[in-house]
């Protein structure tokens, strides 16, 4: 059996954005293993690329596959100045030097002058940074959920 082609590069845009498996997960409203699924498959309708659109906040078009083609420019820098964002605000949080933060909040005010949406862009995650009620809550949601769903699927079979 032919292997088919993948039409759509999903996981590649993602890493590129520097967003994780379960930040993607949970803006999607999907599960880890959903989102793997997705990034797997060959072919996905388009309404699955337009929510990745909405959750990565970059135009579908990035999402399809044209031969070799690399990510655009635009796309490409502006997945730059989100990492580097990131890292500032790291920095930001973290350092315990006042004068240290006070270059990095400068830094990220110069970088939000370029791209204005980055000033919603939050640090780097922690090592072993703990959830919040609200995210366990979530993820308890969603296992009981596929749980219900697989036992109602087993009982209606």
């Amino acid at each position: 059996m032919p292997v088919r082609r993948r039409l759509h590069r999903l996981a590649e845009v993602r890493r590129q954005e520097g967003v994780t498996l379960r930040t993607i997960a949970r803006r999607l409203g999907l599960s880890p293993e959903e989102v793997l699924q997705q990034e797997q498959d060959s072919d996905l309708p388009l309404s699955t690329l337009y929510a990745w659109q909405e959750a990565l906040d970059v135009p579908a078009s990035e999402f399809l596959v044209e031969g070799d083609m690399p990510l655009s420019t635009p796309v490409l820098r502006r997945a730059q100045l989100l990492r580097m964002m990131k890292t500032v605000m790291s920095i930001v949080e973290r350092s315990k030097q006042s004068s240290i933060r006070r270059l990095a909040q400068f830094l990220a005010e110069q970088l939000a002058e370029v791209m204005p949406e980055l000033k919603e862009v939050e640090p780097w995650p922690a090592v072993g940074k703990r959830r919040t009620t609200s995210e366990l809550g979530q993820a308890a949601f969603r296992r009981f959920h596929s749980a219900l769903s697989l036992e109602l699927d087993h009982d209606s079979a």
